[in-house]
C-alpha cells in the first residue's frame, strides 16, 4: 500500500515528533515508540537514523516513496543545497500550498479538494495536487466551491500564512510570492540526513 492509512498517533510516536495535526499530542501520554519493545533501550544504527528522517519527511508531506524519490532526483539536479531544494519542492506542491494558505485544515484534506477540482491555478481549473508551483502563481477557490463546509471551516480557523505566500481569504484567492528559504520552512526534519540516505 503506497499511502499510510493507519493510526496517526502511532506514526507520530515512531517519528518522535508531531507530524499530524491531531488535537491531542500522543507523545505526551506515551513518549516512546509503539510496539512491544517501544520502552526498551533503542539502539539506532546510522542507517536507521537516516531512514527514519526520510520517513518523517514523507509522512509530514503525505507523499509516496516514488514521489519523494522523484523529488530528491530533481533536487540534486538543481543549483544550490540539495536538502534545501528538496524541502522547497515539497513546500511548493499544490496540495501543500493550499494547506499553507489556509484553504484546508490538513494536507490530506487539501489533496482531496484539489483532486475534486475546487481550485483554479492562474485562472484555469487544476486538479493535480503534486504540481510544483512557481513564484507569481495565483490560486483561487472556484466560485461554486466557496460555500463548501471544509473550505469555509478552514478559512474561519486559519492562524497564520507563511511569509512566502499571500492569501486573501475574503476573496478566496492566494499567490506564491517567492520560493521559500530554509528559515521559512518549519518541517521538523534534518534534510542532510535524507540526502545521505539516498546517496549512500
Amino acid at each position: 500500500m503506497a499511502r499510510y492509512t493507519g493510526p496517526k498517533g502511532r506514526r507520530d510516536r515512531r517519528a518522535g515528533v508531531m507530524l499530524s495535526n491531531m488535537r491531542k499530542n500522543p507523545l505526551e501520554r506515551k513518549p516512546y515508540p509503539p510496539g512491544e519493545h517501544g520502552r526498551g533501550r533503542q539502539r539506532q544504527t546510522e542507517y536507521g537514523v537516516r531512514l527514519l528522517e526520510k520517513q518523517k519527511a514523507r509522512w509530514y508531506y503525505g507523499v509516496s516513496e516514488r514521489q519523494f524519490r522523484g523529488a530528491y532526483d530533481k533536487a540534486t539536479r538543481m543549483q544550490g543545497v540539495s536538502g534545501e531544494n528538496l524541502l522547497r519542492l515539497m513546500e511548493l506542491r499544490m496540495d501543500n500550498v493550499v494547506f499553507r494558505m489556509g484553504f484546508a485544515t490538513s494536507r490530506p484534506q487539501a489533496r482531496q479538494i484539489v483532486v475534486h477540482g475546487h481550485f483554479l491555478l492562474n485562472g484555469r481549473k487544476h486538479d493535480i495536487p503534486s504540481a510544483i508551483l512557481k513564484p507569481g502563481d495565483v490560486i483561487t477557490v472556484r466560485e461554486k466551491s466557496r460555500q463548501l463546509e471544509p473550505i469555509v471551516n478552514a478559512v474561519e480557523n486559519v492562524v497564520a500564512v507563511p511569509p512566502w505566500l499571500e492569501a486573501d481569504h475574503d476573496n478566496f484567492t492566494g499567490r506564491v510570492l517567492h520560493t521559500p528559504g530554509r528559515d521559512e520552512i518549519d518541517t521538523p526534519v534534518e534534510e542532510q540526513l535524507i540526502i545521505e540516505f539516498y546517496s549512500r
